[in-house]
């Protein structure tokens, strides 16, 4: 979907700000948010395409207000009303409803080690590639309503193929529930000036992974 998330090449944010020895997180509450949004996950109500979706959703004002993990939190309460999980008056109160049922925890501490290590959305299944490395192909000019892995900046630009990555699960269908469709994904080279013009270096190329149905021969 288009929206201020794909901020891919958009102007006016100024420079990316590099700080050296970045821990991997900045304040002890992030880390709690990450390993809330994994223990929740594990109950398989949703996917990380879903998750992802959730956080895409947050009004734009809000968006560029918030830090990384603020969008993470925000992406999670969503996430956790629509799937009945736990109540707006819950959350608000703090407190679980009355004679509402304790769950047992979908994951344990002995389990997580093994939980977040699993994640793999590689596919071992029949799929016959369109395109092979050196061809010329084209992004196609998408701009659905719902989830899309596709960068705006790269829409309707010419490219080339670098490589086959195999097949994996496809993010649109995944984060609506509509079935994995996987397909293959490629690495495809696109050189800077067609995505920026005649200002970009002409030595410069980006690398961008494009399921099969992102792209178009040349």
């Amino acid at each position: 979907m288009n929206g201020v998330h794909d901020m891919g090449g958009m102007h006016g944010f100024g420079p990316v700000e590099y700080q050296r020895d970045e821990p991997v997180f900045h304040e002890p509450w992030e880390g709690r948010v990450y390993a809330l949004t994994r223990a929740m996950g594990a109950w398989g109500k949703w996917n990380i395409d879903a998750s992802r979706h959730s956080r895409e959703l947050i009004p734009p004002a809000e968006y560029l207000r918030m830090s990384y993990y603020e969008k993470w939190h925000a992406g999670l309460i969503r996430l956790l009303i629509e799937h009945g999980l736990v109540t707006q008056a819950e959350l608000d109160s703090g407190k679980p409803a009355g004679g509402s049922r304790k769950a047992t925890p979908a994951l344990s501490i002995e389990q997580a080690a093994a939980f977040t290590a699993r994640s793999s959305f590689s596919r071992d299944v029949p799929a016959t590639p369109r395109f092979a490395a050196g061809q010329r192909v084209r992004a196609r000019n998408l701009h659905p309503t719902g989830h899309i892995r596709l960068p705006r900046y790269a829409r309707g630009k010419l490219g080339t193929v670098d490589r086959d990555h195999g097949v994996f699960v496809f993010p649109d269908t995944n984060a609506h529930f509509q079935g994995e469709n996987p397909q293959r994904l490629y690495s495809v080279r696109f050189a800077a000036r067609e995505l920026w013009g005649e200002q970009a270096s002409p030595r410069d190329t980006v690398y961008i992974d494009m399921w099969n149905d992102y792209l178009e021969p040349a």
